[in-house]
């Protein structure tokens, strides 16, 4: 009855390959990113200032407040966890309180969990003997989407448990930190990665999992990644669960999994607004919807290919883009995607005229 309960059949516990059903599920259940996270600060992709300070904190094993800021996908929570995994060793889940900010970013949390956690003492020794840190650490990852209240309980939490408790806040919009906790914390900016060191990490993987990978694909998986590692590793796991083990990822692959707008379609669309004819509008719109691009792509791979555009002034580009920022803010507001690239097609053909 055991065995049927966690299989579902009685007294098989195992697949058709032999393996155990629930190991085999843990194995090939775990996300690139996941497994490949770093697990030390050494580990840590391009970020060379942040590395080095914590390096000399973990020499010393002291730690200051901590503010992280940056884009998404450049490394920000994996360096204080690896950084807090070096300092505390097998005590790393009993020293760390990792909160998501912008789930639990209310004042009661503040005041409950954070500050409950931050006023437990800390020893400096593991339990075989071995010295250790006597502070604990409180990370809030998405600490800018916070209320204003929250930040200021925090502010004298921070103040109060400094001797037993060090703070890390993570967050994509420094600006959205007040201002004294900015001034409590040693702040840190991360930049998006260089396209060399994504490649590097981005290969690594593939000889780690024994994954075929054309060069142009890498090169594409950069250019749509923008410099968030994170987004280039589920891309590249995507493609490979989509074309199975033995296949080939190729150029067409990462572009299908990824949604970019074919190239031909913004050479249609600068093309169609020269011709003037509103009736080619519509039919250059009404195919785009059919082939289920996303209009958001559309205005974001736009917007760099009018400003490489040769032929155009400089005059026109500014008058077009303009136009991409209104139509990608009315977007974001639940605005109708048709409605959108049509009014973008119109102010495009009235600047093409334009001399």
């Amino acid at each position: 009855m055991h065995a049927f309960f966690k299989t579902g059949k009685s007294g098989d516990t195992t697949a058709g390959d032999g393996q155990p059903v629930e190991k085999r599920s843990k194995t090939h259940s775990v996300p690139w990113v996941e497994k490949y996270r770093p697990k030390n600060v050494d580990d840590v992709v391009e970020q060379g200032e942040v590395v080095a300070v914590l390096r000399e904190s973990l020499s010393t094993a002291d730690l200051p407040n901590l503010l992280l800021y940056g884009p998404p996908g450049t490394g920000k929570t994996s360096t204080i966890l690896a950084a807090a995994r070096q300092l505390f060793g097998d005590m790393f889940k009993e020293r760390i309180l990792e909160l998501n900010a912008s789930d639990d970013r209310g004042i009661s949390v503040i005041r409950n969990k954070v500050k409950t956690f931050a006023q437990l003492a800390a020893s400096g020794t593991r339990p075989d003997g071995k010295p250790c840190p006597p502070f604990k650490i409180v990370i809030l990852d998405e600490a800018d989407a916070m209320t204003h209240a929250a930040q200021a309980a925090l502010r004298r939490t921070m103040e109060k448990e400094t001797k037993t408790t060090r703070f890390c806040l993570v967050c994509n919009y420094v600006s959205r930190i007040i201002e004294p906790i900015t001034s409590r914390c040693t702040k840190f900016r991360f930049k998006p990665l260089r396209q060399e060191k994504i490649i590097e990490r981005l290969r690594f993987i593939c000889d780690q999992e024994t994954v075929d990978v054309e060069d142009q694909a890498y090169q594409d998986i950069v250019d749509i990644s923008g410099g968030d590692l994170r987004r280039a590793i589920t891309t590249l796991q995507s493609c490979h669960r989509l074309k199975g083990k033995e296949a080939k990822i190729e150029h067409s692959d990462i572009l299908e999994m990824s949604g970019v707008v074919p190239r031909k379609f913004l050479e249609d669309f600068v093309s169609v607004c020269k011709t003037s004819n509103y009736s080619k509008l519509e039919d250059y719109v009404k195919g785009l919807t059919h082939d289920a691009y996303s209009v958001g792509q559309l205005f974001e791979q736009l917007t760099d290919f009018i400003i490489m555009h040769d032929g155009l002034t400089d005059k026109q580009k500014s008058t077009i883009c303009d136009k991409i920022g209104d139509c990608c803010f009315r977007l974001q507001g639940g605005g109708s995607e048709y409605i959108q690239i049509m009014d973008l097609g119109c102010v495009t053909i009235q600047a093409l005229q334009a001399k």
